[in-house]
């Protein structure tokens, strides 16, 4: 999906930054645009298939490189995407070329370069606005089909999480911000200071930035042509504030850091241990609330600093062991390794065999049941509950869910709808994961086909050709074109 070739860390952040003056107001509106999505997203009781389409919009800002800025959840799962330029009649067809749903920010292309023709790309601040610095936000909100200006001033600026384990600074400000102006800039002084995409539906105006030197880390990550993540420590921490803690590990009184109590490995070569603590990331001291302190008056966390010196996927630290300071380099990850992921954009695989249908594990599923079902799955001991969390416990080990849209067929009779069931066996062999579930029924040759499930389920047994049989049926009174995804299919088939 992406495709910025040729743009070097240096040569990204001298095009956007654009050092200088910024745009004038009037220039400003002819930069800003209206987006329209149309947008599918998953249907887990329907996985062979996607959701109604809905028709959403935000706002976007014109970039150097011919190229559009917005959040990635105006675009997420769009089918199509139109854009409009201010005071123009027409709308133009857009692709995504770069999309960060964790950070919540996507680049777009238009199909018509003469698109942007007196419309120049706004400049990216160089430097974080300050506190009480007042900001201008453009953008497309509801209530009108014009562009709109909202003034506000910065309130506060903080080191959060944002999306699917991601984390970065966000800018809080007090401009009146509503459904449509997300993606849309906040400047000061003609230069982009940051992105709108959130707010507090029941609070008096509190909206959300995120801020340039964001954007301008993504920008940098994509100028190969591929998003990689921003890197982080996942060991599990804690603060060093408590006096008894502090008096066990022999910190002095003006030492703080974080404290290692499960190191994010347990091979013996890995170099942070139980019980260290984390008092300095590169030059920067680390407090006892685990924050530091950068520039004239902020204070984030330290996993900030990780972003910004890691290198080569590892950052150097200093650590606190044993009434010792020990010098070492950590290695950092840009994605937290999870038994049941983050689809981030990607569509879910599917199985159908018979009147059974068959999903792989994801956290929006859960999230699509969780609110009504989790009571009622936490009985029955499912693992898409005791286990939402968990890293997987060997290499490519996926849950594969029989997803509660069984079509009614007679070879059902009998059994209970099990619920969002995870597979654990096939004919009494282990399942690892999707692929290698769609491979043990293709191989299976017995006459009967045995479902076993994790946790409180009963099991199912089938006849193999009767499974078979109603497969074709299902498929053609259903209307569905495809028994399987693409990657599944070749296995089903038996092809490499």
């Amino acid at each position: 999906m992406m495709v910025l070739q040729g743009w070097g860390r240096v040569a990204v952040w001298a095009a956007i930054v654009m050092v200088g003056a910024g745009l004038e107001a009037a220039d400003v509106r002819d930069s800003v645009v209206k987006i329209y999505a149309t947008r599918r997203p998953p249907s887990f009781s329907r996985p062979w298939t996607r959701s109604n389409a809905t028709e959403v919009s935000g706002s976007g800002a014109i970039i150097e490189g011919k190229r559009i800025l917005t959040n990635a959840h105006v675009v997420l799962y769009a089918s199509r995407i139109m854009v409009q330029a201010h005071g123009s009649p027409s709308k133009v067809r857009a692709k995504v070329v770069a999309i960060a749903p964790g950070m919540d920010l996507a680049l777009l292309e238009v199909s018509n370069p003469s698109f942007f023709k007196n419309r120049p790309p706004l400049p990216l601040a160089t430097e974080r606005p300050k506190v009480k610095e007042t900001v201008n936000a453009y953008g497309y909100p509801i209530g009108g089909e014009q562009i709109s200006v909202t003034e506000g001033i910065v309130s506060r600026i903080e080191f959060v999480h944002y999306r699917y384990g991601t984390f970065g600074l966000r800018i809080q400000v007090d401009a009146a911000l509503n459904s449509g102006n997300s993606g849309g800039p906040a400047l000061v002084d003609g230069k982009i200071v940051g992105v709108v995409f959130s707010r507090i539906g029941n609070a008096d105006n509190i909206g959300y930035l995120i801020p340039s030197e964001e954007v301008v880390t993504f920008l940098e990550d994509v100028a190969d042509g591929h998003y990689d993540g921003k890197p982080r420590l996942l060991d599990s921490l804690q603060t060093v504030e408590n006096p008894a803690l502090r008096q066990k590990l022999q910190l002095t009184e003006s030492m703080g850091g974080m404290m290692v109590w499960h190191p994010f490995s347990d091979k013996g070569d890995y170099p942070l241990h139980d019980w260290d603590v984390i008092t300095k990331i590169g030059d920067y001291d680390i407090d006892r609330q685990g924050r530091v302190t950068i520039g004239d008056d902020l204070r984030v966390s330290f996993q900030y600093l990780v972003q910004k010196n890691a290198k080569e996927d590892r950052v150097a630290v200093t650590v606190w062991r044993d009434g010792k300071k020990v010098p070492v380099e950590v290695p950092v990850l840009r994605e937290r390794p999870m038994l049941i992921p983050y689809l981030k954009g990607r569509y879910p695989r599917h199985f159908i065999l018979g009147p059974l249908v068959f999903t792989e594990a994801s956290q929006e599923l859960v999230a699509a049941f969780r609110e009504k079902g989790a009571v009622a799955l936490n009985a029955r001991r499912n693992p898409l509950i005791r286990r939402q969390y968990d890293r997987p416990a060997f290499p490519g080990e996926e849950l594969v869910v029989l997803v509660p849209r069984t079509f009614t067929h007679p070879i059902t009779e009998g059994y209970d709808n099990p619920m969002f069931a995870v597979v654990t066996r096939v004919n009494g062999t282990p399942i690892r994961n999707m692929a290698h579930f769609v491979e043990t029924l293709r191989d299976a040759d017995e006459e009967f086909v045995t479902f076993d499930f994790a946790g409180s389920y009963e099991r199912q047994v089938y006849r193999r050709d009767e499974l078979l049989e109603a497969t074709e049926e299902i498929l053609e009174e259903e209307g569905i074109r495809y028994q399987c995804s693409p990657d599944l299919e070749k296995i089903w088939k038996g092809k490499d």
